[in-house]
């Protein structure tokens, strides 16, 4: 796990060791990530990723060699606040990639879009351009579902490591991503990594996210259970 001068300690609900971050602060870390230069990544976690991590623990392995986890998702705020030991606020993944997009537009870090159906993370980066001009995109792909031979595997990890990208968003949903890339991060070379599984089709326009008075409540999952039921 990286090590951060001013990262709080983390707090533990569900069995997932939450970093007690704002949105912001959670992008300050980011930023320390990419001028520490190590490839890393980062989990954002909502309830139903807490249910997987209880079941499976290879996952849990793979969570204590994450940067940090955030909590996606605003029962894991409610309940690390009926613990006493309240956690900012939900620092949803849907939102973090237009928020690091933004930053990264600003500092110049290229990015990286990997996943989701044909057409989606182009469409997504199109979006993220238009948005945030100046925004590098050191390259898009959007590898076929099903299982992958390692020689395919090796040359998307390479075509990632030569775009110089220096933040990757994985779209390959739960808990794929996050195994694909605590297996493959340190030969991607990038700084940072995250999954963000859906957020990719919220930015291309593809899905709609729930109203934001649903958000705050933390109803979101149930509006995407009657989208895609």
């Amino acid at each position: 796990m990286h090590e951060f001068a001013t990262m709080p300690r983390p707090v533990w609900v569900w069995g997932l060791p939450l970093a007690p971050l704002t949105q912001a602060a959670a992008l300050d870390c980011i930023d320390d990530l990419v001028a520490a230069g190590r490839p890393e990544y980062f989990i954002t976690a909502n309830v139903h990723y807490a249910m997987l991590s209880a079941e499976d623990a290879r996952l849990r392995e793979v969570n204590a060699n994450a940067a940090f986890i955030l909590a996606d998702g605003m029962p894991l705020v409610w309940a690390s606040r009926l613990m006493r030991q309240p956690l900012p606020e939900r620092v949803a993944g849907s939102d973090l990639i237009w928020s690091i997009s933004q930053r990264a537009a600003g500092r110049g870090h290229p990015i990286f879009l990997l996943g989701g159906a044909e057409g989606v993370a182009d469409r997504a980066a199109r979006r993220l351009r238009e948005r945030f001009p100046g925004l590098r995109i050191a390259g898009t792909a959007c590898p076929p579902f099903g299982q992958r031979t390692e020689e395919e595997e090796a040359e998307l990890a390479a075509a990632i490591r030569a775009s110089g990208a220096k933040i990757l968003f994985v779209a390959f949903g739960q808990p794929k991503g996050e195994f694909w890339l605590a297996r493959h991060c340190k030969s991607l070379g990038v700084p940072v990594c995250v999954q963000v599984g859906a957020a990719l089709d919220f930015v291309a326009g593809n899905v709609r996210r729930a109203p934001r008075w649903l958000q705050r409540v933390g109803g979101e999952w149930l509006y995407r259970l009657l989208q895609e039921p």
